[in-house]
């Protein structure tokens, strides 16, 4: 890989850090600064022209995580690099991905323009909170999943009669492959609400009495969803609660949520860097650096990525 050059953002230095150890590789020597300002700089302190380039930067809030991304693409593009591709862990501004209500944006579709713009020739992403924002770009899309790092997990632990749960019927094609996989049922909680300010009701779809929970989804945000689900399923009979999601947003009182529910263990990947400042103790969190930096030298080797879509 003597062509190939990483490059981190500040976004989610961990994440590269291993992904560059699963490589064996080291970082290009970049710096990231500021001026008096505020306005983010960026030199790259290695010629780049005609490498590989494989910048890595969740673009999670604040926004500059976003433009730093931007500007690390437009630099690499200047510098005549070959190809630059953007490894986007966790994809911000996704769930603004349709025009549901008169006068809103589809934020999912600008973001996409703005890589475009910038000079991006293939984006690697995880865990798109929709399938579909692969095509809002006409440059080649990578979108991984993590299922393999969560299915490793699940199989080594001693679940009883496994139901996965999808929390919302937009989940439900993601829940039915995990529970293929793990030879599991599935079950829905279909969530409603009786007006434009009142309390939500949720209904359960399938059996889950006596059974072991891992309600499955993308992000964990507030955690408003997934422990009123974890509460209707406990009424329901449930055994053990478990919660997966890819990307740990956690905002607002998410960690204090997840810690007074019945949901036992919440597992995220590392997708995003986050602080637990021990409101929590039920997180776990997964590392996802091998499966991208698997994909990292896939893509360089030209080789097929498609086992890497499980």
């Amino acid at each position: 890989m003597d062509l190939v050059t990483l490059i981190s953002g500040n976004a989610n230095a961990e994440l590269s850090g291993k992904i560059v150890s699963y490589l064996e590789i080291e970082l290009c020597d970049v710096e990231v600064g500021r001026f008096s300002d505020g306005e983010i700089r960026i030199n790259i302190n290695e010629n780049i022209r005609g490498k590989d380039v494989f910048i890595i930067q969740p673009t999670l809030p604040p926004a500059d995580n976003l433009l730093e991304l931007l500007i690390l693409i437009d630099a690499c593009y200047r510098a005549s690099a070959n190809r630059i591709t953007a490894v986007i862990p966790y994809y911000g501004y996704a769930r603004q991905d349709r025009k549901d209500q008169p006068r809103v944006p589809i934020t999912a579709k600008l973001v996409a323009n703005l890589i475009e713009t910038a000079g991006a020739h293939r984006v690697l992403a995880l865990e798109l909170h929709a399938a579909q924002i692969q095509g809002f770009f006409d440059i080649q899309v990578d979108n991984l999943f993590a299922a393999p790092v969560m299915l490793e997990y699940i199989k080594g632990r001693n679940f009883k009669d496994l139901t996965v749960v999808s929390p919302d019927v937009g989940g439900i094609k993601m829940g039915r492959a995990f529970a293929k996989r793990l030879n599991a049922n599935l079950a829905i909680v279909d969530k409603r609400r009786t007006g434009a300010d009142e309390s939500e009701v949720m209904n359960v779809i399938g059996e889950v009495a006596g059974s072991d929970i891992i309600i499955l989804d993308d992000i964990i945000s507030t955690a408003g969803t997934i422990t009123q689900a974890a509460q209707v399923l406990k009424d329901a009979g449930a055994g053990r609660i478990m919660a997966m999601a890819t990307h740990p947003v956690f905002s607002g009182k998410a960690l204090k949520r997840l810690e007074k529910s019945c949901i036992e263990e919440t597992v995220v990947t590392n997708s995003i860097p986050f602080t637990n400042n021990g409101e929590c103790s039920k997180i776990k969190v997964l590392d996802v650096a091998p499966l991208l930096g698997e994909a990292i030298r896939r893509i360089h080797m030209e080789e097929s990525i498609s086992m890497l879509f499980v």
